[in-house]
């Protein structure tokens, strides 16, 4: 699963379901867990159910232990179609699906991002950003505080062999300079996706984790140079970089 933006839809607002399909995210999320209160999960659940009769998606089901978890796992597994695990924790939890994208949120996740990244249905890494932030009393919006958490996730994924990680919602809705600069930040450090909590942050983080033209133009000078080592810029040019500089173009 190489997708870039990931959007979650409420699982109790099946009038938004299609809506979220035609936004152009590359993944849609039924969510069945934050964004549904206690009394809405089981309408929830049978919307989503109903929907992915005639459709694919996404499900994010309710962390293992909460009093949903069943059902939600039994859904999943009549419709075959992949899930995002909230709490991520638990190896074992993570084996019992077909295909899973893991999202760690909590203390206990992120200093079992290996373990978790190497089950054979992982398929991607997420972050949780806000989650992990209650956890630890710091602000979601704060990035310092979770430099750790992320460089573990980046590590874990690449050591696995999997897609580049999932970065955490960007809960300002009404700022996309923002937005754009956590995605940025998010790519520096080798992320490679977005939560996204509203059709309007998909083209903000699509475009943001584009390679600038700035890279483009070094790639070119790179590639231009040759396969042999060689210095571009008074800098030293030999295979990795030039496989760097193959992956900002497209063509590695």
């Amino acid at each position: 699963m190489a997708a870039t933006t990931f959007l979650f839809v409420p699982g109790d607002r099946p009038d938004r379901f299609d809506k979220a399909v035609t936004s152009g995210a590359d993944v849609v999320i039924l969510d069945l867990e934050d964004a549904v209160g206690p009394a809405a999960k089981d309408s929830a659940r049978a919307s989503a159910d109903a929907w992915l009769e005639n459709h694919r998606a996404v499900v994010r089901i309710n962390a293992p232990g909460t009093p949903w978890f069943a059902a939600d796992a039994e859904l999943v597994a009549a419709r075959g179609v992949p899930v995002v695990v909230p709490k991520a924790e638990t190896p074992g939890v993570l084996a019992g699906f077909r295909e899973v994208v893991a999202l760690v949120e909590t203390a206990a996740g992120v200093e079992r991002a290996a373990e978790l990244a190497a089950v054979p249905s992982v398929t991607r890494l997420a972050f949780g950003s806000v989650d992990l932030a209650a956890e630890l009393g710091v602000a979601p919006e704060d990035r310092e505080p979770f430099a750790y958490a992320r460089s573990r996730l980046v590590i874990a994924s690449a050591a696995a062999g999997l897609a580049p990680p999932v970065d955490g919602v960007t809960a300002n809705l009404g700022d996309d300079a923002e937005l754009e600069a956590d995605v940025r930040y998010a790519r520096r450090l080798g992320f490679g996706g977005k939560l996204c909590i509203h059709p309007r942050q998909v083209p903000v983080a699509r475009a943001a984790f584009a390679p600038t033209a700035a890279e483009r133009e070094w790639a070119r000078r790179v590639l231009t140079a040759g396969d042999s080592v060689s210095v571009v810029d008074g800098r030293m040019v030999d295979k990795p970089v030039l496989d760097r500089a193959r992956r900002i173009l497209g063509e590695g």
